[in-house]
């Protein structure tokens, strides 16, 4: 949600940042509503004044033993018409809210300008990818194996569904655990286990909601399923004034996410790398403003600690205002190298949001001692998506016979296993 108080300062800059973003001004169309809003307000409280006067003079006349039905009458009609003044300014308080939802955050200045990930800016790359003579694709791997079916979860779900056995399973498990075990006793953040089902508002508060419902899965009770753990973790600060010097709170968390990939048709089909549910790590801070910049580089460095310690090769990229979030001011994407596709695919996305989160859920922070309070500042990041960094792990470890070495860091996870077994090995056990 934006400031409607800095869009009236300055429209210009206002449709200058959308315009970035390869979107029409509007400016002009939020104002416009918001001056019927103000005017139908200041017309209702022009109205409630009138009735207070009304109401001491009927008093007076009362007490002076006077005449007092004329000054009745225009308070009966009064009320009357403060009805319809009040429905008035709540029409119109709600169309300008519906508007002001549609419209995306504001880039940040050093956001680099561009229509799509054409535009993106390469910050740093780890690693060197494997020369392999020939990079078999996950799906592959897993199938050969038997530890991965997609046939068996066509049958029971439909598209976009996977079922891992086995190793898979547990190397499914591993990550999770050893994502969370990094992140919080490591970096400070605070697990937390989240509802897989929220409230309307809850994914409204985080800007899931109204644009993007064609993308979530919702429930016949109203309920919403989570498509990241973003989405509780961020409001449970929501309608919050927070101590200033608590801040930031850094929060974590490991869940099932569901998406409908509605905007998806016919891209990653095979394999698992697109699915309507898979597993994420997450992680969400909430900072004061001028916390958020510094922030941001932390959480971007937590993420890639993950690809590090794994041993995977990675790149960072500051992606351009072309292809940015709706609720993000700037946004760096991690993507990990996956041998089949020889390219880089992300893995990670880390947003500093600003307020623009805060504003939906009425978050605010005040430092000891002040009387005003300010809107809190909202970040995001995967910590990182475990699905895909399952079939990272899988690619870029494999061996010739379809085996899969484990990373180090993962074997404590794995009760000591070094290796995957490939097809004729899996095929004894």
């Amino acid at each position: 949600m934006h400031d409607l108080r800095a869009l009236r300062a300055d429209p210009a800059a206002f449709d200058a940042g959308l315009a970035r973003r390869g979107l029409a001004p509007c400016s002009a169309n939020v104002l416009a509503l918001d001056s019927d809003h103000r005017a139908a307000l200041t017309s209702l409280q022009e109205a409630q004044a009138q009735r207070n006067d009304l109401s001491q003079t009927i008093g007076a006349l009362k007490k002076a033993g006077k005449n007092a039905s004329e000054a009745l009458r225009e308070v009966a009609h009064l009320k009357d018409a403060m009805a319809e003044m009040e429905e008035k300014a709540k029409v119109l308080g709600v169309r300008l809210d519906a508007r002001l939802a549609e419209i995306p955050n504001i880039p940040l200045p050093e956001v680099p300008d561009g229509p799509d990930e054409s535009a993106n800016v390469e910050i740093r790359r780890v690693g060197s990818p494997r020369l392999l003579n020939s990079a078999r694709s996950h799906e592959a791997l897993g199938e050969e194996s038997g530890f991965m079916d997609f046939e068996a979860a066509a049958r029971l779900s439909g598209a976009r569904f996977t079922i891992l056995k086995g190793p898979l399973a547990k190397l499914e498990r591993a990550l999770g655990a050893f994502m969370l075990d990094l992140h919080t006793t490591e970096f400070g953040y605070t697990e937390v286990s989240p509802p897989l089902m929220v409230r309307e508002e809850i994914m409204y508060g985080t800007a899931q909601l109204p644009k993007f419902a064609e993308d979530q899965f919702q429930t016949t009770s109203g309920m919403w399923l989570i498509p990241t753990a973003e989405v509780p973790l961020t409001n449970l600060v929501r309608e919050s004034l927070l101590e200033r010097e608590s801040l930031p709170r850094r929060f974590t968390a490991l869940t099932a996410c569901f998406r409908a990939e509605a905007g998806a048709a016919g891209r990653d089909t095979r394999g698992m790398l697109r699915q309507h549910q898979f597993y994420k790590v997450e992680m969400v801070s909430i900072t004061a403003p001028e916390q958020s910049a510094e922030e941001h580089e932390r959480m971007t460095a937590c993420a890639e600690t993950v690809l590090k310690r794994l041993g995977l090769p990675f790149r960072t990229v500051v992606l351009c205002t072309g292809d940015m979030g709706f609720a993000s001011r700037k946004t760096y994407d991690i993507e990990v190298w996956m041998p089949s596709q020889n390219l880089y695919r992300e893995i990670s996305s880390c947003s500093t949001c600003g307020d623009f989160q805060a504003r939906r859920m009425n978050a605010r922070c005040r430092a000891a001692g002040d009387k005003t309070s300010t809107f809190v500042h909202t970040l995001n990041g995967s910590g990182v998506a475990v699905g895909r960094c399952l079939i990272a792990v899988m690619e870029n470890f494999q061996e010739p016979d379809g085996s899969i070495v484990l990373p180090p860091a993962l074997r404590p996870y794995m009760g000591g296993m070094e290796v995957i077994p490939g097809p004729a090995l899996s095929r004894e056990t």
